[in-house]
């Protein structure tokens, strides 16, 4: 029996659950899925904000989100209408893009963290016409439309958590009509859900367009690949990244519970798996970097996706938390593509991200588009049902991001004999940090925005804890001298301009950086240099350089 043939006869059942989750018809749209969970499930708790203390059944919810979206719809708000969310984990966000979604209209979510700058782009970028922001963020928004950096006024803004004449009032906005709401225009499949931002290589984000569909598809897709029951979901990340909201439609799918925290934390993560009983999270590593608890193996976890977790430590992982991590492998532009079987006990520490999931295809090609043979490296190409239709007002990019039908991931990848998929790294210019995309571009343009940086290079380096740090190499202006002072006048100026996971860690001067022969910045040149890349740098959250200062430049 060839390899092939052993991989088919221990994955049957789960090609088996994947087929069986490809012909079963989707719901119309998510508001189908609310409505249909509600009437199963209606006194059942669909989520709980644990640290808030706000809770919610199915039928709370339902109502909630028909009440919102009768009131949004009364001011205007209709199919294809943007509006840009700027909230924290609070419940006020999972109710406004269920609403938005009832309409057809459109989410923008914006990261809580970002400065008037990055918040200027995204609601011009997306031509937001409409924001929902929190008291917490009201400062940003405020000082952005002074600077006179976007056109979006305080007639069009809805405030959370605050009271202020000059804003409409989102608590207001509720009808009292909390009957099904039906929009003018039917919402299906095709229609625009989420212009959802993600960075890349042109140095700002871009817009994903994610349909109806593409949540959908990602909800059942994680809700049902295991054969699972899943009672009770952690989601332990800001609702403005992708993942609190698949895990809320995977919830709905399951007619689970989702329990939501305030914000990611590695060392209290375990005290709410085990508190509440999760049964499914997104196991964070650095949780495995917290000091031992006698009580570490103590839960109810049926399954973790865990994500680029070293695999030298996989069984380690399982071992002292007594569970089971799985691997999984998924992009803004596809929601989840790949997966590793919960069977699959023999592929702990592997490092493959597993096979691909419902709905998904996935190849690895040579730089003409052309399938290379396993075992080989290529970049990953995937296709399917409900990816992203395209970048938001980008033609060039969408156009270059395809193969035909097949999306480039950017990423490279190698297929073993079995059919198991093995990420190389990326081609793309950026830098992961715990759980953010940093575009080194974007971070590079403000350096040198700041007046006395002639050049940058910004580059990602090794890290114990969060896999990568960012590292800034400067070249200043002609006229300036390397110093603690211009550096710290450098960090400022980072810190107004960027949020805080984007701002470099270390800083290192030069007095000119290698060229390619085009007088491209060689990176690879900087990347190529030493083992460690922290060397004479200045370490800005230790406050001391690492071997030479600037007064050896």
């Amino acid at each position: 029996m060839s390899k092939q043939d052993v991989l088919a006869a221990e994955l049957r059942p789960v090609q088996e659950r994947r087929a069986a989750i490809e012909a079963e018809p989707l719901p119309d749209n998510i508001a189908a899925l609310l409505a249909s969970a509600a009437e199963a499930v209606p006194d059942r708790t669909a989520w709980t904000f644990f640290e808030s203390g706000e809770t919610a059944t199915y039928a709370e919810v339902r109502d909630r989100v028909n009440a919102l979206a009768r009131g949004l719809g009364e001011r205007g708000i209709a199919k294809g209408t943007r509006v840009a969310v700027m909230l924290p984990n609070i419940a006020a966000f999972p109710i406004t893009w269920l609403a938005i979604g009832v309409l057809g209209a459109v989410m923008v979510p914006v990261n809580g963290a970002y400065r008037e700058r990055e918040l200027a782009y995204v609601l011009n970028d997306s031509e937001a016409q409409w924001i929902v922001l929190h008291e917490s963020v009201r400062a940003t928004f405020e000082a952005a439309l002074a600077e006179g950096s976007i056109t979006l006024g305080f007639d069009r803004a809805l405030l959370v958590g605050g009271t202020d004449s000059r804003y409409l009032s989102w608590d207001g906005v509720f009808s009292d009509d909390t009957s099904p709401y039906l929009p003018p225009e039917p919402v299906t499949h095709g229609d625009l859900l989420n212009i959802q931002y993600t960075s890349g290589t042109t140095g700002y984000p871009k817009g994903c367009m994610l349909l109806q569909e593409y949540w959908l598809v990602a909800g059942k897709v994680n809700a049902t690949r295991d054969g699972r029951r899943y009672a009770r979901i952690l989601a332990s990340t800001p609702f403005f990244y992708m993942d609190p909201q698949w895990l809320l439609l995977m919830a709905f799918y399951q007619r689970a519970t989702l329990f939501v925290a305030a914000r990611q934390s590695a060392t209290r993560f375990m005290g709410w798996v085990r508190e509440h009983r999760i049964n499914f999270c997104l196991l964070p590593f650095l949780a495995f970097k917290q000091p031992q608890h006698p009580d570490d193996a103590v839960n109810e976890v049926v399954r973790a996706n865990v994500y680029g977790l070293p695999k030298a430590v996989h069984a380690a992982v399982e071992a002292r938390f007594g569970l089971v991590a799985r691997e999984a492998f998924g992009m803004t532009e596809l929601g989840p593509t790949m997966f590793m079987p919960i069977e699959a006990t023999d592929m702990v520490g592997s490092g493959s991200c597993g096979i691909p999931g419902p709905f998904r295809e996935c190849r690895i090609v040579d730089a003409k588009g052309e399938p290379v043979r396993p075992g080989e490296e290529g970049e990953l190409v995937v296709r399917g049902r409900g990816i992203f239709r395209g970048y938001y007002n980008r033609p060039d990019a969408t156009a270059e991001a395809f193969h035909g039908e097949w999306f480039r991931t950017g990423d490279v990848f190698r297929m073993d004999e079995r059919g198991y998929f093995h990420i190389v790294g990326r081609t793309k210019d950026m830098i992961r940090r715990s759980s953010e995309n940093i575009a080194a571009r974007e971070v590079e343009g403000v350096l040198q925005a700041s007046g006395v940086v002639a050049e940058a290079a910004v580059l990602g380096v090794p890290d114990e804890t969060r896999g990568e740090e960012v590292k800034a190499y400067l070249v200043l202006e002609k006229n300036r001298t390397p110093s603690e002072a211009l550096l710290g006048s450098i960090i400022r100026h980072c810190q107004q301009n960027l949020a805080p996971f984007k701002v470099p860690r270390y800083f290192e001067f030069r007095s000119v950086l290698p060229k390619t022969p085009s007088l491209k910045i060689a990176k690879h040149v900087l990347k190529a240099e030493g083992t460690d890349l922290r060397a004479n740098s200045y370490d800005r959250v230790a406050s001391a350089w690492i071997g030479k200062g600037p007064a050896d430049v």
